[in-house]
């Protein structure tokens, strides 16, 4: 009879406990700043990213566009709010010598891109290129170093010329002469990409004493330096704990990580972007629920080594990863964005706000054309993929202030692991707008959820949705506009909780003012 009872109380408990969707939050406990950085982007060398992406160059008369920059795009991503992008790599950046991007397009030698395609390299998109392109666009430039194949003298240079006054430097001059008066001021630098790969294939002792090596000569502009060390390939502790021990504080000021949603089937093999199957689906979230468990460990070895978490983890690609579209060039990376990568974009973008102590930069790999790209081109064609609008929605966090919180929300298995079916970050911002963000990942089933806003004063609910029937449904040049947001009308307010009611796979975004 006690072991009947003791049963009954098991699935008394098991199933209670996830009869109802919950969160709690908790303004009073509002102290740390999402820094808007979280919501960053990547523009490597890569397939049609810049060439065909960005640039359809100065002589382009079917395209409306400024110095050969397409200015759909850039219209487009200044509605995204993009805080800052990462170039010229990626592996890229570590075969880049960017003295051969400078000075008359005619006369820039060129070279054969190894790591993407075998393809030549005209070099025609350069640092001006770039940096101009960042200040159209009112982004912050995030500048990927060569420390894999360049050296110390060419990392040094290209800091001087890019950040030194005019009439300062040789470096500085020969910007003036290439027709840049000013320095562009660039602050943000990686030291290197992947140096556990593609970056040199280093160990991380090596490593560690080329990063001071490199990091010692660079010249800063008005805005100072915020370097950022190459750091690990998803869940290589050991690789952060030494590099956390053996760089002195004051020489680093971000600490990157790289983590895709990947399913190797081997031979090369992944998941097709648009016919995958729920098992796909499955394999594909567990990989990016992952996230959570990377940052929390990571941030406690650095916790260990920086207590006053003035070191940011950065991470600076994540994204999903699959098969190439069929008929197109297997280096270029090229690949549809569905549902599956929206639920990627909103539960990722959740897990960074609720880390925004330690995780103050990410960047998405890759902004057009090339992974799980946000604008996808064709000639004059250009569509919005389901992830910017994600990123679109998602973009009210940027520097308001985070709002704790807790949820327990309906369990569904991923892969044959169990995860919470809902996930959710909020925040505050300087007008005094609560902003809520959910995820519902359950492939097949709605999720109603009930908010406890905790003493949050509120007039008024807006919400907007972005969902769509089908997990593989996706806007396509023919069809641009399949999915996208729309009003959400799904919540209802009783005392000072909010009940939602969430479609499957879908991503909802509440204020409340």
């Amino acid at each position: 009879m006690k072991k009947l009872i003791l049963i009954l109380i098991f699935f008394g408990f098991y199933f209670g406990s996830n009869a109802q969707n919950t969160a709690v939050l908790w303004p009073d406990s509002a102290k740390t700043i999402i820094n808007k950085n979280i919501y960053g982007h990547f523009a490597e060398h890569l397939g049609a990213c810049i060439y065909g992406g960005f640039y359809v160059g100065e002589n382009n008369t079917k395209i409306p566009n400024k110095n050969g920059v397409r200015l759909d795009i850039v219209d487009a991503l200044k509605k995204l709010k993009i805080p800052n992008l990462r170039w010229p790599g990626g592996c890229f950046a570590d075969t880049y010598h960017w003295k051969d991007g400078i000075g008359p397009k005619p006369k820039r030698p060129s070279m054969v891109n190894t790591w993407w395609g075998g393809v030549t390299e005209d070099n025609a998109f350069g640092t001006h290129d770039f940096l101009n392109m960042c200040e159209l666009i009112g982004t912050e430039p995030y500048i990927s170093g060569n420390v894999g194949s360049g050296t110390v003298q060419e990392l040094k240079d290209w800091t001087q010329y890019v950040n030194l006054a005019e009439g300062t430097s040789p470096m500085s001059n020969e910007r003036q002469q290439n027709g840049r008066q000013k320095p562009w001021d660039v602050s943000i630098w990686g030291i290197g990409n992947e140096a556990w790969g593609c970056g040199g294939n280093m160990s991380p002792e090596y490593y560690v004493n080329i990063y001071r090596q490199y990091t010692t000569f660079m010249s800063a502009g008005k805005k100072g330096l915020f370097r950022v060390a190459s750091g690990a390939n998803s869940d290589n502790y050991n690789w952060t704990e030494t590099l956390m021990k053996g760089i002195p504080g004051y020489m680093m000021e971000g600490l990157a990580m790289h983590h895709y949603s990947v399913i190797n089937w081997g031979d090369g093999k992944k998941s097709d972007a648009v016919d995958f199957t729920e098992n796909e689906y499955a394999k594909t979230m567990k990989e990016a629920l992952k996230m959570e468990e990377l940052i929390v460990k990571h941030s406690a070895i650095m916790d260990k080594y920086d207590t006053k978490k003035k070191v940011a983890l950065v991470v600076d690609e994540w994204g999903g990863w699959y098969n190439v579209e069929k008929g197109t060039n297997g280096g270029f990376l090229y690949q549809q964005n569905t549902i599956r990568d929206a639920m990627i974009a909103g539960t990722t973008l959740n897990t960074f706000n609720n880390h925004a102590d330690r995780v103050r930069m990410a960047n998405l790999a890759q902004i057009v054309n090339v992974l799980q790209a946000v604008i996808l081109t064709k000639e004059e064609k250009m569509i919005l993929t389901p992830t910017y609008h994600v990123m679109e929605m998602y973009n009210v966090h940027q520097d308001a202030k985070l709002i704790p919180l807790t949820i327990k929300s309906k369990e569904v298995i991923l892969d044959g692991k169990a995860f919470q079916s809902i996930s959710a970050s909020a925040s505050k911002n300087a007008n005094g707008l609560t902003h809520i963000t959910l995820t519902n990942i359950d492939p097949n089933n709605s999720q109603e959820i009930n908010l406890e806003t905790k003493g949050i004063k509120f007039k008024t609910i807006k919400g907007r949705i972005l969902t769509s029937e089908l997990l593989t449904d996706h806007n396509t040049f023919e069809n641009p506009n399949k999915v996208q947001p729309k009003i959400f009308d799904g919540t209802t307010v009783s005392e000072h909780i909010l009940k939602v009611k969430l479609p499957a796979h879908s991503v909802v975004v509440l204020e409340l003012e």
